[in-house]
């Protein structure tokens, strides 16, 4: 269970160093999430595949076992907190698909009273049918008053802190980036600016449950990362190249399919399914063809690799999945629910803040059917929201009213497909895969204590020379560099 106040941590983290790398600067840094991937999927790969590329960049690399990913666990939290340092209650992001109360719905002028779903999926496309889908239709964008006018939102001005790809985009360096859907503009940061090139193939284009096919598709991101090491971009792309980019960075989405379709088994001697088993090994060959592109360019030496997980998935152990219908949690608030988020956690919109108590009583009394762990919310008998670091309703139009967290391995829902997912507050949600190598790191070693992926943001940029400090999510929460690479 998680139960570290995150209030607590960011009080004990000092602002990022503005002093050189022990190791010297980069010239390029390279960030790819492997979404699903634990933190314990590392170790237990390793020992099964000793001669790995996994195992090979560990053996002049940082390992961060208690790595967390943000609260909510959700892939666009996620990626914000790495490319920004910080987390929902400092960037605004808390889902892909959740309740804003400051904007209003697409098409309607910002007349009427503000409130409406801010949905950055693949709902935003021109045809979400299509691989190349054509980018984001602007006639889908919820609409925004901005100094008195009202404005189409694109998921980047969701932000409301900027990014790593801005800083490095103004330095005068180029920055890539690739993910699974158009929505993931995101991280061009607040100014729309911050991406040189960006490359984002449909997923929700190709069959969800279909390991070839999900593996395929990630083939076409280890394409454009090795094309950006040419100085090319992929076709499709959005943007160009004239140099290698200083920041390219990416997901691969296939190790999180497994692991929803499949799951875990439940064994000591083998953990892996045998199609999680198959996709880490596509992912771990995919960085030993991006190591040796970096070697035959003569960049290796110059490259800091970074590998963070946005998410793992729930529950590992799949003896503890369950479902329950998301329909049981609104009903049980017994008020009215303007909206509700629903995964393996519920984060609830009220109609009215004033019903926060009642609601509160009603879930308290249901947490048996509604196989309820923890209520996070403002109001006696919760957990209070700013305790966690989640900041509070009153103060901002992001925050839910109520946080539901389940126990581990149930998801609300009713889909009957998954056996895992993630959004929620576990540590097999959040505990994720960590590590950075580089031929410079010359003692392998392995980082026990908690850390969090939003210290990867100022890591990124005092590798390259630039102060993490002009990160505002740093300043904000002040998030440090990751371990072992401290002045």
């Amino acid at each position: 269970m998680y139960t570290l106040s995150l209030a607590v941590v960011f009080a004990t983290l000092s602002l990022a160093s503005t002093a050189p790398l022990r190791a010297g600067l980069y010239k390029h840094v390279a960030v790819f999430s492997v979404d699903g991937l634990h933190a314990s999927d590392v170790d237990k790969y390793v020992a099964l595949r000793p001669n790995s590329s996994i195992s090979a960049l560990l053996k002049t690399g940082y390992e961060y076992s208690g790595a967390y990913t943000s609260a909510p666990s959700d892939s666009f939290p996620g990626t914000v907190a790495q490319f920004t340092g910080a987390t929902p209650r400092t960037t605004g992001v808390w889902y892909d698909d959740i309740w804003n109360r400051n904007i209003f719905a697409p098409g309607s002028n910002c007349t009427g009273t503000p409130g409406y779903d801010t949905d950055s999926t693949e709902d935003l496309d021109y045809n979400s049918t299509l691989l190349f889908s054509g980018g984001i239709d602007p006639t889908h964008l919820p609409k925004i008053i901005v100094d008195g006018k009202c404005t189409l939102q694109y998921p980047h001005d969701r932000l409301q802190v900027n990014t790593v790809f801005e800083i490095i985009k103004a330095s005068g360096k180029q920055t890539a980036y690739v993910d699974k859907h158009p929505a993931y503009d995101i991280v061009r940061g607040p100014s729309g600016t911050g991406l040189s090139t960006g490359y984002f193939p449909e997923i929700a284009s190709i069959p969800g449950n279909n390991i070839s096919a999900v593996i395929a598709y990630d083939q076409l991101h280890v394409n454009a990362f090795l094309d950006y090491l040419d100085a090319k971009v992929p076709a499709n792309s959005e943007g160009n190249l004239t140099a290698v980019p200083a920041l390219f960075a990416g997901n691969f989405q296939s190790i999180n399919v497994a692991q929803k379709t499949y799951g875990y088994q439940n064994t000591t001697g083998l953990p892996f399914s045998a199609p999680i088993l198959q996709v880490i090994d596509f992912v771990d060959a995919s960085l030993g063809a991006i190591v040796n592109k970096l070697k035959s360019k003569g960049l290796y030496n110059d490259t800091l690799i970074i590998v963070a997980s946005k998410h793992g998935n729930a529950p590992i152990n799949p003896a503890l999945f369950g479902e329950v219908n998301p329909a049981q949690i609104t009903n049980a608030t017994g008020v009215p629910v303007e909206w509700q988020t629903s995964d393996d956690i519920a984060l609830i919109f009220l109609n009215s803040s004033s019903t926060t108590a009642t609601a509160v009583a009603n879930l308290n009394a249901d947490r048996t059917a509604g196989k309820i762990l923890n209520i996070y919310a403002d109001a006696p008998g919760a957990t209070p929201l700013a305790s966690h670091g989640f900041g509070t309703p009153v103060n901002s139009p992001f925050v839910p009213d109520i946080i539901v967290q389940p126990e581990v391995g149930i998801i609300y829902t009713t889909s009957k497909k998954k056996v895992e997912e993630h959004g929620g507050l576990s540590a097999d949600d959040r505990n994720v895969a960590c590590f950075v190598s580089s031929p410079r790191i010359t003692k392998a070693q392995k980082f026990t204590q908690r850390v969090f992926t939003t210290q990867v943001a100022p890591l990124i940029l005092e590798a390259l020379g630039i102060d993490g400090g002009e990160l505002e999510g740093v300043r904000a929460e002040g998030t440090k560099i990751l371990p072992g690479f401290e002045s």
